[in-house]
């Protein structure tokens, strides 16, 4: 089937067509960087991560650019209230960014560009928009004149009344219609010379806005494929993208626009004041960075999803038995000197893509997946043929691959969540394993009770001990 995407401009379902035969440029929203990311972020950065993973699995080209704001209010508030020079601030918070991108194994994208690396460039398309009448001046701001392009809102879907309702103007803002918005700041009394930039219009730094309008044009071209992002961005970010870019051009931004939707912490949105906040950091002290993965692809990206600790259970408990399975597998394989090439399985293949061609739709994907991962098991269960669990256990890795999930050594990745899981309970892995050698030297006593009582030692405390013919093993019971 044609790979189908929703697009928010059309409100509908598409079949995708790139402007260029074979290439797809995707340009994503990053983060703004004045604190560390939280799971909403996480949410973004893996839909669009397995968006692209798959894009290039199924054979096309594709150029991601993601980029990072690094000059905003917010950051230099939070820069300000620390004592510290909002660029090296800024700086800090993309590095501990990518730490935590690292953890959810989210790729880099081709381009990652700054905002304070492109000023010349909105400078450029400021200054296009005020010569075509869609901007001006005033006493050191530029402001976009919304009225000035007719089709403003046809992304958000919002008309013009209802908008000025509800438009303010800000203290200090001198714009001839509430509805206009920032292109261009004038630098405040007191704020720090690495964000303010030399302009036609004086000393000041741009607008959020026109950030990704200039970012986006110089790595995709005036007119690209994909603009994605999460679903609070649609209005006024994404609008007012819009609207600035085609309104300088004259022509559209981009193809399609797609927009992941909200993650909401036990049923209710996620707030500091709430204090329900959750940071990637937080998390990964208590869960692998995998199952967190997990979690997020198990709802279709345009769907809200709620986090609670039921989910999370299961996703973790998912990503266990893909890496004990994949660790069976390889045993079984060497246990019968298996040394054949493998392919993947066609049908499987197939299922697969045709799920993520049907928007991308990673829930649908991964049930497959995990179904591959069961037939896996019950075919080496059944003592079936080494060339036939081979192309399970190669398709079941593949195509976990495309999600960005089991992409560690089985026996390293189990190895490190169980001392995560360990850790959430409060246990130390060295007391398991002293308890498992005690327990070996009561067996081998004959002191059965003993042994007996070890066991019920260590499952009072969540612990499940499994014997196999390589010894004793364990795993936290979630």
């Amino acid at each position: 089937m044609p790979l189908r995407v929703f697009n928010t401009l059309t409100n509908e379902k598409q079949d995708f067509a790139p402007v260029e035969a074979g290439r797809i440029g995707i340009y994503v929203c990053g983060i703004t960087v004045y604190d560390l990311p939280h799971i909403g972020h996480a949410r973004m950065l893996t839909a669009f991560d397995v968006v692209v993973r798959f894009l290039r699995w199924a054979g096309w080209r594709v150029d991601y650019v993601r980029n990072w704001t690094d000059v905003d209010d917010k950051i230099i508030r939070r820069a300000n209230e620390r004592g510290q020079d909002p660029r090296q601030f800024a700086e800090h918070f993309i590095d501990e960014c990518r730490k935590d991108m690292l953890a959810l194994n989210l790729a880099p994208a081709d381009v990652e560009p700054k905002a304070t690396g492109h000023i010349p460039e909105m400078i450029a398309i400021i200054g296009k928009l005020i010569e075509r009448g869609h901007a001006y001046p005033s006493q050191g701001d530029v402001y976009f004149s919304v009225r000035s392009f007719p089709p403003y809102g046809r992304l958000s879907k919002r008309n013009l009344d209802d908008l000025l309702s509800g438009a303010r103007v800000e203290p200090g803002e001198q714009k001839r219609d509430p509805l206009d918005f920032a292109l261009w700041k004038a630098a405040k009394p007191g704020e720090p010379v690495s964000v303010t930039w030399e302009s036609p219009w004086g000393p000041g730094r741009p607008g959020w806005h026109i950030e990704c309008s200039a970012m986006s044009q110089k790595y995709l071209g005036v007119t690209f494929d994909v603009h994605g992002g999460g679903k609070d961005l649609v209005f006024p970010h994404h609008e007012n993208e819009l609207a600035q870019s085609e309104a300088a051009n004259g022509e559209e931004l981009a193809r399609f626009w797609l927009h992941n939707g909200f993650v909401t912490i036990d049923a209710e949105k996620m707030s500091k004041s709430l204090g329900n906040f959750r940071t990637i950091r937080d998390l990964l002290h208590h869960w692998d960075g995998e199952a967190l993965r997990a979690f997020l692809l198990s709802t279709h990206y345009r769907h809200p999803i709620n986090f609670g600790e039921a989910a999370i259970v299961e996703a973790d408990r998912r990503v266990e038995y893909f890496y004990e399975s994949l660790a069976k597998g390889e045993a079984w394989l060497a246990q019968k000197k298996f040394a054949g090439e493998a392919q993947p399985i066609a049908e499987h293949v197939s299922g697969f893509r045709e799920a993520m061609e049907d928007d991308f739709n990673t829930a649908d994907a991964l049930a497959r997946v995990e179904r591959v991962y069961g037939l896996l098991n019950a075919r080496i269960d059944a003592k079936a043929r080494a060339d036939e669990v081979a192309a399970l256990l190669h398709t079941a890795r593949s195509l976990s691959g495309v999600l960005g999930l089991s992409w560690r050594a089985p026996a390293d990745a189990i190895r490190e969540r169980r001392a995560i899981a360990a850790a959430r309970r409060g246990i130390d892995p060295a007391w398991i394993e002293e308890r498992i050698g005690a327990r070996l030297d009561a067996r081998k006593a004959k002191d059965f009770g003993k042994a007996d009582a070890i066991r019920a030692e260590v499952a009072a405390r969540g612990v499940e001990l499994r014997d196999g013919p390589q010894g004793t093993d364990w795993r936290i019971v979630l």
